[in-house]
Protein backbone atom coordinates (compact mmCIF):
# COMPACT_ATOMS: atom_id res chain seq x y z
CA UNK A 1 0.00 0.00 0.00
CA UNK A 2 1.21 3.29 -0.72
CA UNK A 3 0.02 7.14 -0.53
CA UNK A 4 -2.11 8.07 -3.78
CA UNK A 5 -0.60 10.91 -4.91
CA UNK A 6 3.28 8.97 -4.44
CA UNK A 7 1.85 6.07 -6.57
CA UNK A 8 0.21 8.91 -9.01
CA UNK A 9 3.55 10.59 -9.54
CA UNK A 10 5.03 6.57 -10.08
CA UNK A 11 2.63 6.58 -12.99
CA UNK A 12 4.29 9.48 -14.69
CA UNK A 13 1.11 11.65 -13.77
CA UNK A 14 2.77 14.19 -12.20
CA UNK A 15 4.94 15.76 -9.33
CA UNK A 16 3.81 14.69 -6.24
CA UNK A 17 3.10 18.00 -5.32
CA UNK A 18 0.91 18.58 -8.35
CA UNK A 19 -0.69 14.92 -7.36
CA UNK A 20 -2.08 16.29 -4.03
CA UNK A 21 -3.83 19.57 -6.15
CA UNK A 22 -5.29 17.19 -8.11
CA UNK A 23 -6.65 14.91 -5.44
CA UNK A 24 -7.83 17.93 -3.32
CA UNK A 25 -9.65 19.13 -6.65
CA UNK A 26 -11.39 16.25 -7.24
CA UNK A 27 -10.16 14.91 -10.14
CA UNK A 28 -8.84 11.49 -8.78
CA UNK A 29 -11.43 8.39 -8.57
CA UNK A 30 -10.12 4.80 -6.96
CA UNK A 31 -12.25 1.68 -7.65
CA UNK A 32 -14.80 4.84 -9.05
CA UNK A 33 -15.20 6.35 -5.93
CA UNK A 34 -14.08 10.08 -6.27
CA UNK A 35 -11.30 10.86 -3.54
CA UNK A 36 -9.55 13.84 -1.74
CA UNK A 37 -7.98 12.78 1.13
CA UNK A 38 -4.11 13.25 1.03
CA UNK A 39 -3.94 10.22 3.06
CA UNK A 40 -5.39 7.47 0.89
CA UNK A 41 -3.33 4.74 0.21
CA UNK A 42 -3.75 2.63 -2.75
CA UNK A 43 -3.10 -1.22 -3.35
CA UNK A 44 -1.55 -0.98 -7.17
CA UNK A 45 -2.57 -4.98 -7.54
CA UNK A 46 -6.10 -4.68 -6.56
CA UNK A 47 -7.46 -0.80 -7.05
CA UNK A 48 -7.92 0.95 -10.14
CA UNK A 49 -6.83 4.91 -10.16
CA UNK A 50 -8.21 6.97 -12.72
CA UNK A 51 -7.30 10.99 -13.24
CA UNK A 52 -9.84 12.59 -14.96
CA UNK A 53 -11.54 9.51 -15.99
CA UNK A 54 -8.76 8.33 -17.56
CA UNK A 55 -7.03 4.72 -16.03
CA UNK A 56 -3.45 5.21 -15.02
CA UNK A 57 -0.63 2.54 -14.50
CA UNK A 58 3.10 2.67 -13.17
CA UNK A 59 5.36 3.78 -15.99
CA UNK A 60 7.40 0.25 -17.28
CA UNK A 61 10.30 2.76 -18.13
CA UNK A 62 12.10 5.82 -15.88
CA UNK A 63 12.69 8.61 -18.77
CA UNK A 64 15.26 11.71 -17.95
CA UNK A 65 15.33 14.08 -20.19
CA UNK A 66 17.20 17.25 -20.44
CA UNK A 67 15.87 19.66 -22.55
CA UNK A 68 17.06 23.35 -24.03
CA UNK A 69 14.20 25.16 -23.52
CA UNK A 70 13.34 28.49 -26.06
CA UNK A 71 11.13 31.30 -24.79
CA UNK A 72 7.37 31.29 -25.56
CA UNK A 73 6.89 27.59 -23.96
CA UNK A 74 5.09 27.51 -20.27
CA UNK A 75 6.48 24.72 -17.92
CA UNK A 76 3.41 22.61 -17.15
CA UNK A 77 2.58 19.48 -18.65
CA UNK A 78 -1.54 21.14 -19.91
CA UNK A 79 -2.23 24.82 -19.94
CA UNK A 80 -5.75 25.87 -19.72
CA UNK A 81 -5.41 28.50 -21.98
CA UNK A 82 -3.70 26.55 -24.76
CA UNK A 83 -0.80 27.72 -25.28
CA UNK A 84 2.29 26.20 -26.15
CA UNK A 85 4.20 23.56 -23.29
CA UNK A 86 7.69 22.17 -22.74
CA UNK A 87 5.97 18.79 -22.97
CA UNK A 88 5.27 19.48 -26.73
CA UNK A 89 9.26 19.60 -27.17
CA UNK A 90 9.65 15.84 -26.28
CA UNK A 91 7.17 13.88 -28.48
CA UNK A 92 7.85 10.71 -26.08
CA UNK A 93 5.29 7.78 -25.20
CA UNK A 94 5.95 8.18 -21.25
CA UNK A 95 3.78 10.66 -19.42
CA UNK A 96 6.99 13.59 -18.23
CA UNK A 97 6.72 16.26 -16.22
CA UNK A 98 9.09 19.46 -15.91
CA UNK A 99 11.39 19.53 -12.72
CA UNK A 100 10.95 23.29 -11.48
CA UNK A 101 10.33 25.46 -14.20
CA UNK A 102 11.43 28.62 -16.44
CA UNK A 103 9.22 31.03 -16.91
CA UNK A 104 7.41 31.83 -20.71
CA UNK A 105 10.42 34.63 -21.32
CA UNK A 106 13.49 32.69 -20.34
CA UNK A 107 15.39 29.56 -21.83
CA UNK A 108 17.78 27.12 -21.05
CA UNK A 109 18.62 23.59 -19.19
CA UNK A 110 15.35 22.31 -17.82
CA UNK A 111 14.94 18.86 -16.30
CA UNK A 112 11.94 16.45 -17.26
CA UNK A 113 11.36 13.12 -15.64
CA UNK A 114 7.91 10.47 -14.54
CA UNK A 115 9.97 9.54 -11.51
CA UNK A 116 8.45 11.03 -8.77
CA UNK A 117 11.95 10.53 -6.26
CA UNK A 118 14.07 12.21 -8.71
CA UNK A 119 11.87 15.54 -8.57
CA UNK A 120 12.01 15.41 -4.77
CA UNK A 121 15.61 14.85 -4.72
CA UNK A 122 16.24 18.32 -7.43
CA UNK A 123 13.07 20.09 -5.90
CA UNK A 124 13.48 19.03 -2.29
CA UNK A 125 17.62 18.54 -2.24
CA UNK A 126 19.57 17.57 1.48
CA UNK A 127 22.20 19.86 0.28
CA UNK A 128 22.22 23.38 -2.00
CA UNK A 129 22.24 22.71 -5.27
CA UNK A 130 23.49 25.95 -7.39
CA UNK A 131 21.64 26.73 -10.51
CA UNK A 132 23.64 28.97 -13.19
CA UNK A 133 22.25 31.69 -15.73
CA UNK A 134 23.04 34.24 -17.94
CA UNK A 135 21.15 37.45 -18.37
CA UNK A 136 21.13 40.77 -20.33
CA UNK A 137 20.01 43.44 -18.55
CA UNK A 138 18.98 46.66 -18.64
CA UNK A 139 22.17 49.35 -17.70
CA UNK A 140 25.25 48.13 -15.79
CA UNK A 141 25.40 46.93 -12.03
CA UNK A 142 27.49 49.23 -10.03
CA UNK A 143 29.68 47.76 -7.05
CA UNK A 144 27.38 48.71 -4.78
CA UNK A 145 24.54 47.42 -6.30
CA UNK A 146 26.33 44.00 -6.55
CA UNK A 147 27.37 43.56 -2.95
CA UNK A 148 23.20 44.46 -2.45
CA UNK A 149 22.89 41.41 -4.91
CA UNK A 150 24.33 38.98 -3.57
CA UNK A 151 23.83 39.65 -0.04
CA UNK A 152 20.15 39.27 -0.02
CA UNK A 153 17.22 41.06 -2.16
CA UNK A 154 13.90 42.22 -0.89
CA UNK A 155 11.73 40.68 -3.80
CA UNK A 156 8.09 41.57 -2.14
CA UNK A 157 8.00 40.54 1.30
CA UNK A 158 11.01 37.52 0.61
CA UNK A 159 14.89 38.31 1.32
CA UNK A 160 16.67 36.16 -0.90
CA UNK A 161 19.68 33.85 0.06
CA UNK A 162 23.09 34.60 -0.56
CA UNK A 163 23.74 34.54 -4.34
CA UNK A 164 26.57 35.36 -7.09
CA UNK A 165 26.90 37.80 -9.69
CA UNK A 166 29.73 38.69 -12.23
CA UNK A 167 29.54 40.83 -14.89
CA UNK A 168 30.47 39.31 -18.45
CA UNK A 169 29.74 42.05 -21.18
CA UNK A 170 29.11 45.81 -20.72
CA UNK A 171 28.17 48.32 -22.84
CA UNK A 172 27.29 51.33 -22.31
CA UNK A 173 23.16 50.54 -21.89
CA UNK A 174 23.80 47.07 -20.92
CA UNK A 175 25.84 44.10 -19.42
CA UNK A 176 25.75 40.45 -19.64
CA UNK A 177 25.97 38.98 -16.21
CA UNK A 178 26.51 35.19 -15.30
CA UNK A 179 24.39 34.45 -11.40
CA UNK A 180 24.70 31.82 -9.11
CA UNK A 181 21.67 31.29 -7.03
CA UNK A 182 20.43 28.28 -5.01
CA UNK A 183 16.62 29.26 -4.54
CA UNK A 184 13.79 28.64 -7.16
CA UNK A 185 11.57 31.32 -6.67
CA UNK A 186 8.76 32.51 -9.10
CA UNK A 187 10.70 34.90 -11.12
CA UNK A 188 13.20 35.07 -8.78
CA UNK A 189 16.20 36.50 -11.19
CA UNK A 190 13.93 39.15 -13.05
CA UNK A 191 12.63 40.47 -9.49
CA UNK A 192 15.66 40.75 -8.28
CA UNK A 193 17.41 42.74 -11.01
CA UNK A 194 14.54 44.96 -11.23
CA UNK A 195 14.67 45.69 -7.39
CA UNK A 196 17.94 47.45 -8.16
CA UNK A 197 16.29 49.33 -11.18
CA UNK A 198 17.85 46.94 -13.54
CA UNK A 199 15.05 45.25 -16.51
CA UNK A 200 16.22 41.48 -17.47
CA UNK A 201 16.11 41.48 -21.45
CA UNK A 202 16.96 37.33 -21.74
CA UNK A 203 17.52 35.00 -19.38
CA UNK A 204 19.02 31.81 -19.74
CA UNK A 205 19.83 28.91 -17.62
CA UNK A 206 23.08 26.96 -18.20
CA UNK A 207 23.54 24.49 -14.96
CA UNK A 208 21.71 22.85 -12.26
CA UNK A 209 24.52 21.57 -9.88
CA UNK A 210 26.62 19.44 -11.83
CA UNK A 211 24.61 19.04 -15.30
CA UNK A 212 25.56 21.43 -17.44
CA UNK A 213 23.74 22.53 -20.66
CA UNK A 214 26.67 22.35 -23.00
CA UNK A 215 26.07 22.66 -26.39
CA UNK A 216 22.89 21.31 -26.85
CA UNK A 217 20.34 23.38 -29.10
CA UNK A 218 17.75 25.62 -28.85
CA UNK A 219 14.16 23.26 -28.82
CA UNK A 220 16.25 19.73 -28.75
CA UNK A 221 16.59 17.07 -25.94
CA UNK A 222 18.63 14.33 -25.37
CA UNK A 223 18.33 11.72 -22.32
CA UNK A 224 20.83 12.24 -19.09
CA UNK A 225 23.57 10.06 -19.80
CA UNK A 226 25.42 7.49 -16.29
CA UNK A 227 27.27 10.53 -15.13
CA UNK A 228 24.34 12.64 -15.14
CA UNK A 229 21.97 10.06 -13.83
CA UNK A 230 24.14 9.06 -11.08
CA UNK A 231 24.56 12.79 -9.70
CA UNK A 232 20.97 13.77 -9.48
CA UNK A 233 20.85 9.77 -7.22
CA UNK A 234 22.81 10.64 -4.88
CA UNK A 235 21.41 14.35 -3.88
Amino acid sequence: MERLQKYMARCGVASRRKCEEFICSGRVKVNKHIITELGFKVDEEKDEVLVDNIAIKPEERKVYIMLHKPTGYICTVKDEKNRKTVIDLVPIKERIFPIGRLDYDSSGLLLLTNDGDIYNKIIHPREVINKIYIATVKGVFSKEEMVKFEGGIDIGGYITAESKIQILKESYDQCEVKIIIHEGKNRQIRKMCAALGHEVLSLKRIAIGDIKLGDLEKGKWRELNIKELNYIKKL
